[in-house]
């Protein structure tokens, strides 16, 4: 059986090379169809890295965050509720010494807020009660951070930016050791953030500094940075193991956050463009089959006689139906081919000019899903477009078709 199977297809290869153009032209819209899906993608699969890569540098996808559920709902109104469980810094340390998987912890309440100087001078800025790590992000130029001494004794320090700086018009070489107000209460210039672009003043002091109504008011939110992404299920478990044995109600007083449901809308959202498009572009590829389908319809008229002597010496349908077959697999394939070539040469063109009008570092990207959506596409054009001539090829009487000339 495989030997007939490659005899038809060395046959339905000469008789191409004997047609090229014939057989070009009734492929091109096969041509036309394919590189157009090649292209588009291709380009839906760059547009889908560049989406993930600016989602991964906006926001760690490693990230765990547990909220604070401060709001219920009421005949679908949210309302605040009249008390809210919150996670102070002592049962934050609780919690990540029961963690199973190593993760960098953070804690933050976050507010805004007015930090007044010495000379009564007051700055508009962000105030983030945290513990000695700050923020991830975090890098401390002058002086240094508070510690975890500080915290258990409640030290009242502050850790600023250049921002907040520049606002209060103070020197960087002067500014440690000067004392700020915050929330009536002064404060002692520890450290100094490294200089970055952000343009919001910040000031980071230890969250154990807060009494629990301003905790109420101003609910902290933990955030937990996983050293791999595959180990966020087990965290996630371990994080509501330990909520549920510390508050039976955990499921309606806190909310557990990943980042992974931004790669995931992506990911959908690429998916649905990628198939409303191919669906369109599909039309050429439709249109490319019927061509191929009528230069067989031709191609059996033409070779009655050749199918005549073939079943007369011998050959029976299923053989006259392999050769046709063959040969339309075959001639789509080789439409697919140039498709395919036309597709990646088209991309590298379009490319650069995309760049030029956008201004973006987006590239096209050629997967292995690509290659094999047109290798089965091809497959599947020659058979559903090939069936029909080959049926009609191997119902040719013997006797008739060789009479035909």
């Amino acid at each position: 059986m495989l030997r007939k199977i490659l005899n038809s297809f060395a046959l339905a290869f000469a008789n191409i090379r004997s047609n090229v153009l014939h057989t070009f032209l009734s492929v091109l819209g096969i041509v036309i169809g394919v590189a157009a899906l090649v292209s588009i993608l291709s380009l839906i699969d760059g547009m889908e890295e560049f989406a993930r890569d600016q989602i991964s540098q906006t926001t760690s996808l490693n990230a765990i965050i547990i909220q604070t559920e401060a709001y219920k709902r009421v005949n679908e109104v949210r309302i605040r509720k009249d008390s809210i469980n919150i996670i102070d810094y002592a049962r934050f340390k609780q919690l990540t010494e029961n963690l199973s998987k190593p993760a960098k912890p953070h804690i933050r309440s976050t507010s805004s807020g007015e930090a007044g100087l010495t000379l009564g001078k007051k700055i508009g800025t962000l105030l983030l009660a945290t513990s000695e790590t700050l923020e991830p992000t975090c890098v401390v130029a002058t002086g240094s951070t508070f510690t975890e001494k500080d915290l258990t004794e409640k030290r009242n320090y502050a850790v600023v930016n250049h921002a907040f700086l520049n606002a209060a018009e103070l020197n960087e070489t002067t500014a440690l050791e000067t004392t700020i107000t915050i929330n009536n209460k002064p404060h002692i210039i520890k450290g100094i953030l490294k200089e970055d672009a952000v343009n919001t003043p910040k000031i980071y002091f230890p969250i154990t500094t807060l009494s629990e109504t301003e905790l109420q008011g101003t609910p902290p939110e933990i955030i937990l940075e996983a050293e791999k992404t595959e180990e966020i299920p087990a965290l996630k478990t371990d994080i509501n193991t330990w909520l549920e044995k510390h508050d039976p109600d955990a499921k309606q007083n806190f909310r557990i956050i990943t980042n992974e449901f931004r790669i995931e809308q992506a990911t959908k959202g690429f998916l649905l463009f990628r198939v409303i498009m191919g669906l369109i572009v599909g039309i050429s590829v439709l249109v490319g089959g019927i061509g191929v389908m009528n230069v067989l319809l031709i191609s059996v008229t033409e070779r009655t006689a050749e199918i005549g002597i073939r079943k007369a010496t011998g050959a029976n349908r299923r053989d006259i139906m392999l050769l046709f077959l063959s040969e339309s697999i075959t001639v789509s394939a080789f439409g697919s081919f140039l498709g395919l070539v036309l597709g990646v040469l088209g991309t590298m063109v379009i490319i650069p000019i995309i760049k030029a009008i956008t201004e973006v570092p987006f590239q096209a990207a050629y997967t292995w899903n690509t290659f094999l959506v047109i290798t089965v596409l091809s497959i599947l054009v020659g058979i559903i477009f090939g069936t029909y001539p080959a049926i009609r090829a191997s119902r040719l009487n013997p006797v008739e078709a060789i009479r035909h000339e």
